[in-house]
């Protein structure tokens, strides 16, 4: 009998080490591929629950039917638990989101087959053929330095990632200006953490206004909130007011979407903002390459109680997303013409900055920016020129 319990014993020592190794390699992959929230417990469970019927089967601690019916019973709730999370992923990998990130430039490359990129209708007034300043930027302004790089570059290839002309997106852009990577970049002004990080390095940051843009705010189409006022935008995003009803609309919890820091969109939104805190943005756990988890602001996705913001050309015409709604902020409409005539109260310039290279065609190119050909391809591209 002692005989029969030592090797029992020794068995179930060998089953444990087992469903341990191939459950461990298993959770660890399930992490890895980002499926923390659901597979990496639900096999973690499995595991050990395979090893108490394992431990009661061996022993004989339940009665053969018993332990039938609770293990086929496990195996079924497993099964369904699986079905609802994969139709409830799929219903909100449905969802439109607003996104920068995802977004391809390569139909906006200055010399792309079929590119979008606006074209001067008369030979440029300048040409470029040598030291050609190295330009970076914002995502939505990729458009219009494209259209400058068109008309005034070399004709040839210019890889979105890695060329004279480039987006590496605000945050990465400022750094490269600021390291002497990049000669000239475009996007919004600065964050106060992109100043001291110049200042840190002894790099004065030189700010050309270009063009204005609108700071817009968007919901789904489906919320009855048509407009809302600079002072609710500002109370939405202190954590002030949480639900529509306080401003007119459904009895539902508001879900205000955030950009990453140091993003264009988010330096506008903490500039409206003053001296008011930001709530807590909406974050998505990510599985870092070492299998470690982060935390990283949300893309906004168009759920039917979020608000998100953006500024308008890289929505209205770059995503085109006709199932969110931009909102009227003190009762005017986000366009071209009221940015023109200040009408709408949430607009800002939009610069082209440099940070003291020495490249000898920086000074001629932004004097050409700013001439009429200059200010024309940014009217052209859905911009408001600084010069109207």
């Amino acid at each position: 009998m002692e005989i029969n319990i030592v090797i029992k014993m020794i068995i179930c020592t060998v089953v444990a080490l087992c469903l341990g190794f191939f459950g461990f390699f298993a959770a660890a992959f399930s992490l890895l591929m980002g499926e923390f929230q659901f597979y990496t417990p639900l096999i973690i469970v499995t595991t050990i629950a395979l090893f108490v019927f394992f431990i009661m089967k061996i022993f004989t601690l339940a009665k053969p039917r018993t332990l039938k019916i609770s293990s086929l019973s496990f195996l079924a709730l497993c099964v369904i638990a699986t079905v609802i999370y994969e139709i409830r992923e799929s219903y909100i990998n449905n969802i439109a989101t607003v996104s920068d990130q995802d977004f391809n430039l390569y139909g906006y490359q200055p010399f792309h087959e079929d590119s979008s990129v606006v074209a001067l209708v008369e030979p440029s007034n300048l040409q470029l053929e040598s030291e050609l300043p190295i330009l970076d930027g914002a995502t939505a302004l990729y458009p219009v330095y494209s259209a400058f790089a068109r008309a005034s570059y070399p004709e040839k290839e210019y890889d979105v990632h890695q060329s004279e002309v480039m987006s590496s997106q605000t945050g990465e852009a400022y750094r490269k200006l600021i390291d002497g990577v990049v000669d000239i970049i475009f996007a919004a002004g600065p964050s106060a953490r992109q100043l001291q990080m110049a200042e840190e390095k002894g790099v004065e940051l030189e700010l050309t206004p270009i063009g204005r843009e609108a700071f817009v705010f968007f919901v789904n189409e489906k919320n009855p909130v048509k407009g809302l006022t600079v002072e609710q935008i500002q109370a939405i995003y202190s954590g002030d007011i949480t639900n529509w009803r306080e401003v007119g609309g459904n009895n539902e919890a508001i879900l205000a979407f955030q950009r990453p820091a140091d993003s264009g969109s988010q330096t506008a939104l903490e500039k409206l903002m003053g001296e008011e805190p930001l709530v807590e943005p909406p974050t998505e756990n990510i599985a870092s390459g070492m299998g470690g988890i982060i935390e990283e602001v949300s893309s906004y996705r168009n759920y039917k109680n979020a608000i998100g913001f953006t500024f308008r050309f890289f929505s209205t015409e770059m995503v085109q997303n006709g199932e969110v709604r931009y909102l009227e902020i003190n009762g005017v409409y986000p366009n071209k013409e009221t940015i023109r005539n200040d009408e709408y109260p949430i607009t800002s310039e939009f610069y082209a900055i440099t940070a003291g290279s020495d490249n000898p065609n920086i000074d001629v190119f932004l004097q050409w920016i700013l001439s009429e050909q200059g200010q024309w391809l940014v009217e052209e591209t859905g911009y408001v020129p600084i010069n109207n």
